[in-house]
């Protein structure tokens, strides 16, 4: 009875803050998206429309990485798609202090992952990945980054440049937005496997094919944060394995240095015992989950604000250059 009731309680008070924080930022997602697509309709039709949300950038690692090698071989700020590049650099910088807390407090495709396994879980379908499974599909996330990375640096910074004044390249948001409203049945098939895989294995997307979230966990690597489990305090429960999204070992371990530790805290709140397991930085000073959510949020509100205050987020494309790429965008190719 004393182990049912410290399961509920720790159930009752895992990651509240955290989800809070997650469907924060999953509605900023939302309403960006909701005023792309007034934008995109309104120039389609040729209305007057508003300004462009370059929040929607988020979107676009690839270009926010194309950006970055080009920013950093020149020092020149892209004119193209800014945003992505910023958001892309915050995000980086996020995992280097805070280790994947992108991927644990922010990312949006991580929050609906989470929920579609909390569905599955409900439904009855959820089942533990066996760790044969795991350890077989976790590389190739690490594969598909490679070959994007492995694009990106064999790319001359002068065809970079090229490439994002090309009218491709400057209505790539419009594109992702196409992929969606105009699905082909190959396309919805893949979504239906991922949407599956999701609500039957914890995490499936995020654990095993982003290659944005590999990418968060090598940068997370070099961070200073790490949970820590105190074995003379640890009661061996296991409730922190349990709770662990990422299927780490957490109860076993003294600490976790894996590139796969989101710093989402579900394990340190899991644990019923003070003290046994907790996430600390140098010098053993612990960082509780309120600190985790306000150093990931102002990180991220600082750069927005630092990059619109300097001119830095908002492309420089002319709205009726920008209204035309988009009416030809169904049949722009690169």
């Amino acid at each position: 009875m004393k182990t049912k009731n410290i399961r509920r309680r720790a159930g009752r008070r895992r990651g509240s803050l955290r989800r809070s924080v997650q469907f924060a930022f999953l509605a900023l997602n939302v309403w960006i998206g909701a005023e792309f697509v007034l934008f995109v309709r309104q120039c389609e039709r040729g209305e007057a429309a508003g300004a462009r949300p370059a929040g929607v950038e988020g979107w676009l690692p690839i270009a926010g990485l194309l950006n970055l090698k080009a920013f950093a071989a020149t020092g020149n700020m892209p004119a193209i798609h800014p945003a992505a590049m910023v958001l892309v650099a915050v995000f980086l910088l996020i995992s280097l202090v805070l280790r994947r807390a992108f991927c644990g407090w922010l990312c949006p495709v991580g929050t609906l992952s989470e929920q579609l396994w909390e569905m599955g879980r409900r439904m009855r379908v959820a089942f533990r990945t066996p760790r044969w499974l795991d350890l077989a599909l976790r590389p190739l996330k690490y594969l598909v980054l490679g070959f994007f990375l492995y694009a990106v640096y064999s790319m001359p910074v002068e065809e970079i440049e090229a490439f994002m004044r090309s009218p491709y390249a400057v209505v790539a948001d419009v594109k992702m937005l196409d992929f969606f409203r105009h699905l082909s049945l190959a396309a919805a098939m893949v979504l239906g496997v991922l949407i599956a895989g999701s609500m039957a294995l914890r995490n499936f997307w995020c654990r095993n094919l982003c290659p944005y979230g590999a990418l968060m966990g090598l940068a997370a690597l070099a961070s200073p944060l790490r949970i820590r489990r105190e074995a003379s305090a640890c009661v061996n429960c296991g409730l922190c394995t349990k709770a662990c999204p990422a299927l780490l070992p957490v109860d076993k371990l003294i600490q976790i240095r894996s590139a796969e530790c989101t710093g989402c805290l579900d394990c340190v709140e899991a644990c019923p015992v003070s003290g046994a397991l907790a996430m600390e930085t140098v010098g053993r000073r612990r960082v509780s989950a309120p600190v985790m959510a306000g150093a990931a949020a102002a990180l991220f509100v600082g750069a927005v604000v630092l990059a619109r205050a300097t001119g830095h987020w908002e492309g420089a494309i002319p709205m009726e250059l920008y209204r035309h790429w988009i009416a030809a965008a169904e049949t722009l190719s690169h």
